[in-house]
């Protein structure tokens, strides 16, 4: 057998593009996998010279799966950069929004990205592991999901005029008040959500249950775990402190979201664009840490809501208490946060202020930046914004929770490329086994890449029998 190169392209079921290269040495042994991520967008660079207000309808327009995040993030940098916090009410409707935003993303993630492959099998025919094939094997399910998703986007929809890039939260707070009728109206599909939930659960447990020999050798490695969390290191998704803690456990920080930069430093390689973002006291690649449902759930000691609480004492149990390391249980932990965010839109309902008119804070104290913070679905997001006195943006500095992925995802990739696959016979579901460790994360990459100032570039020009002749490089 001579050496080989496997290429996946394009990488399925996500948001984005990306290619995964897999270099076999002679004896049919994988040497290296590398997840490339080869799209580019500047939406940095774009956002320079636009007014402070503009931002949170600019910025949605870099994704059209997570337009929330980017939506609430950029209007929490405009609050904090115009010195403007909004009233509580108006906290609460963002963070309600928010709580669609998570309930159809990691729905929708778990039944019809991720389903495909635990519910029909990483070795299905690939034409029926999708989500057709999921209606065609158990409609029933598959309508369920659908609702759970729907459910949502009508909470999106009820406060933001539209599913998909929202017109509702400005700096300062929002522009429309909930009405009686919209909050019952979405109350009324709370029960339906929290049932279909518990079944997404139990299948995960099922499953979990009857693969347990793949979860313990699937992508299992050692990291730290990053995100937002309560006064009493509770879950939080929409405003809190960052808490960081090592591969046992041990808390390494904890710190004011906008002081994000003493913390937080990125890597480059040659062969992404995409950065890999450290802890800074620990250095490259020691300090990388994991974000998104994995890393929260690692990172948070309780959960405020009591159904997703006792699912988080589960999952504490799973690795007697010490971080879970399994790649797999990012689904369980998914479900886990959807379960959590479900209970909260009921708790966000029920309090009086939901219903105020007090949504808008027009007073001023601006200053030369400011940093707003969410913890996006796929994990923790960053917009950072410097300001001149004119309200015009200098200068913009996107942290994308795909981004903190990045190094787990790529050693993800090598992980299960080096334990599934044994040449010479290379099947379609080895392959698919790569793609699902990038799918377990979840990410966004049109979001995620991003640059400041020149990124390096290498060019490799081959021959018809794949010898390389030159290389051409930019640093």
């Amino acid at each position: 057998m001579v050496a080989q190169k496997i290429t996946i392209e394009p990488v399925t079921r996500i948001e984005g593009h990306a290619k995964v290269t897999i270099r076999m040495n002679a004896t049919g042994k994988v040497d290296h996998a590398y997840l490339h991520i080869n799209e580019f967008r500047g939406f940095e660079k774009f956002c320079e010279g636009r007014m402070v207000f503009e931002m949170p309808l600019i910025t949605p327009r870099i994704c059209g799966i997570c337009p929330v995040s980017h939506h609430l993030a950029a209007a929490k940098a405009g609050d904090d950069v115009l010195g403007a916090p909004p009233p509580r009410p108006a906290s609460l409707l963002r963070e309600l929004m928010h709580m669609g935003q998570v309930v159809q993303s990691h729905g929708m993630h778990f039944f019809e990205l991720a389903g495909p492959d635990l519910l029909l099998g990483f070795d299905a025919d690939p034409a029926i592991r999708n989500v057709v094939g999921l209606l065609q094997a158990n409609p029933e399910l598959t309508v369920k999901a659908v609702n759970l998703r729907k459910w949502g986007q009508e909470i999106i929809r009820i406060l933001g005029g539209r599913r998909i890039h929202p017109n509702f939260a400005i700096p300062g707070g929002v522009n429309k008040a909930l009405t009686k009728d919209e909050r019952d109206l979405i109350l009324s599909g709370y029960d339906e959500a929290i049932a279909t939930i518990k079944v997404g659960i139990s299948i995960m447990e099922g499953w979990a249950e009857q693969n347990m020999e793949d979860i313990n050798k699937f992508a299992v490695f050692p990291t730290g775990y990053f995100g937002m969390v309560s006064r009493d290191n509770a879950l939080e998704l929409y405003d809190g402190d960052i808490r960081l803690i090592d591969s046992n456990g041990k808390q390494l920080e904890r710190f004011d979201p906008r002081n994000y930069l003493d913390y937080i430093a990125e890597h480059v390689e040659n062969w992404s664009y995409l950065k890999f973002p450290y802890y800074k006291k620990m250095g490259y690649p020691q300090g990388v840490y994991r974000v998104g449902p994995l890393g929260r759930c690692n990172n948070s000691e309780n959960i405020a809501t009591p159904l997703a609480n006792e699912e988080l004492k589960k999952f504490k149990k799973l690795n007697n208490g010490k971080p879970v390391e399994n790649t797999l249980h990012y689904h369980t932990a998914r479900l886990i946060e959807t379960m959590y965010a479900a209970e909260h839109v009921k708790v966000l309902l029920d309090d009086p202020d939901i219903l105020s008119k007090d949504i808008l804070n027009t007073c001023r104290n601006p200053k030369p930046y400011g940093v707003g913070v969410i913890e996006a679905p796929r994990g923790t997001l960053i917009h950072h914004y410097w300001m001149n006195k004119n309200e015009q943006i200098e200068k913009v500095n996107l942290i994308v929770s795909t981004g903190h992925n990045n190094w787990a995802m790529s050693e993800a990739v090598d992980s299960v490329a080096k334990t599934y696959i044994n040449g010479p016979e290379v099947s379609e579901g080895m392959l698919n086994r790569v793609e699902a460790a990038i799918r377990a994360h979840d990410p966004c990459l049109s979001c995620s890449t991003h640059a400041v100032g020149q990124m390096p570039i290498i060019l490799e020009i081959r021959d018809s029998s794949d010898q390389l002749v030159k290389t051409i490089t930019r640093d």
